[in-house]
């Protein structure tokens, strides 16, 4: 098993991508990337959401789709792919969604810290994180970093955070494959976690059914990670745990490359920045417990 080689504390980088993949995600809760879909054709919200991720891999199928993402039910997925690429190109959809970033950002972080000297600092510490972002085994962070780095620096924030997001996205697919979780197992056992997201969020809208939810909770009854509430039990906690800490060292890379020093900085900007986001309403409220995290 290889380790990367860091003097970094224990749990930086997971610390350091938490404040940025919220500030990475604030598209996801603004009108603005939906509503130039709409307008050319892609009016349900999931297939906004599945095409704007998608579309630096360019127009691929339904099944890579569902490959590369975890935790989508192929038949939800087809239902969009490729249907969403007869509507709008995936360079269309990259320069949309990069825009909507550019309006959300301005909106929820105001003038005054898009603009701000720490914001420039913050993009040029992401990006050189980046730099150290492995390709191999990473379809989707390889692909969002193949994209062209912005000039503005909220933007080359949100792209190196995107950027960091999917790679760490990556690390975690390659974990739970190792684990031997399906992606709704690693659903189920994650909104069952303390920090998990609430089932409502994320069931449905992956298209999966009451029943298709029921049958992985019993799945993980049966390997001893649930209870009969539905509750993670202290294997379950521990598996939970064991696959966080795998991630984090698939994904150390990035910030090994950025150093103690920079990820401590880093980690203080996007977590100012995303505090902004948050009070401005950025999130819903449901979910607060999960972007409004330190």
């Amino acid at each position: 098993m290889t380790t990367i080689s860091t003097s970094l504390p224990r749990l930086a980088g997971r610390h350091c991508q938490t404040p940025l993949n919220s500030l990475h995600s604030t598209i996801y809760f603004s009108p603005d990337f939906g509503a130039e879909l709409a307008a050319r054709g892609v009016t349900d919200p999931m297939g906004s959401y599945l095409a704007g991720r998608a579309a630096p891999l360019g127009a691929v199928s339904a099944a890579t789709v569902t490959a590369v993402f975890h935790g989508f039910h192929h038949r939800m997925v087809s239902g969009h792919f490729p249907a969403v690429w007869e509507r709008v190109t995936p360079a269309e959809v990259t320069g949309l969604r990069l825009a909507a970033a550019d309006t959300t950002l301005r909106r929820v972080l105001g003038s005054g810290l898009v603009g701000s000297r720490e914001m420039a600092e913050a993009a040029e510490l992401a990006l050189r994180a980046v730099e150290g972002c492995a390709m191999p085994g990473r379809p989707m962070s390889a692909a969002q970093a193949d994209q062209p780095v912005p000039e503005d620096p909220h933007l080359a924030l949100w792209h190196a955070a995107t950027v960091l997001r999917e790679h760490r996205g990556d690390a975690h697919g390659v974990a739970l494959q190792h684990a031997g979780l399906s992606g709704l197992e690693a659903l189920v056992s994650h909104c069952a976690s303390s920090d998990g997201m609430p089932k409502e969020a994320v069931m449905s809208k992956r298209g999966w059914t009451e029943e298709d939810w029921a049958g992985a909770e019993e799945s993980l009854r049966v390997r001893g990670f649930l209870d009969g509430s539905g509750a993670l039990t202290p294997e379950g906690v521990r598996m939970r745990e064991e696959l966080e800490e795998e991630t984090d060292r698939l994904d150390a890379a990035p910030y090994a490359r950025l150093g103690a020093e920079g990820v401590e900085r880093l980690t203080r900007l996007a977590a100012e920045f995303n505090a902004a986001a948050v009070a401005s309403g950025a999130f819903p409220e449901a979910l607060l417990g999960t972007f409004a995290r330190k």
